[in-house]
């Protein structure tokens, strides 16, 4: 510290090297890089859409013991194949492959997983346009195509 400039008109100077020094802190680098949206299959969007590939049954991580029901979803807008959580009883049945569903981040921290699913980040929030939640509590019936 004894070489940082002390003078009435410094001002400029110590911004600047501020400025450099701050590219050595991980997480500034990260946001003025936009990393994380550039990696995110939602490349920064709240939601995305998708085409069912298949159902998955994934195990609970310990100590829980569930199967957790849960679909691969390949993206429209990247074409990313990510796995979501189909939240709510019986919700998976009124998935099927092929059907047109709308992902959204499933609210962990910084992103990433929420509770016992290993390796989900997302959940499905609609599904051919009708939300999952109306379909479960049986408010709405699912459209065919």
């Amino acid at each position: 510290m004894a070489n940082k400039t002390r003078g009435l008109f410094s001002a400029r100077r110590l911004k600047k090297a501020r400025k450099k020094f701050r590219w050595h802190d991980s997480k500034y680098k990260r946001r003025a890089l936009r990393l994380d949206i550039k990696a995110s299959p939602l490349r920064g969007a709240p939601a995305a859409r998708g085409i069912v590939l298949e159902k998955v049954g994934l195990e609970a991580k310990q100590p829980n013991s569930a199967i957790r029901k849960c679909v691969r979803v390949q993206l429209i807008k990247s074409g990313r194949s990510v796995t979501a959580f189909a939240p709510g009883n019986k919700a998976i049945s009124f998935i099927d492959e092929h059907d047109e569903v709308e992902i959204a981040g499933i609210g962990g921290p910084r992103g990433k997983l929420k509770g016992d699913i290993p390796g989900v980040r997302f959940k499905v929030t609609k599904v051919n346009g009708i939300s999952l939640n109306e379909l479960v509590h049986g408010r709405k019936e699912k459209a065919m195509k």
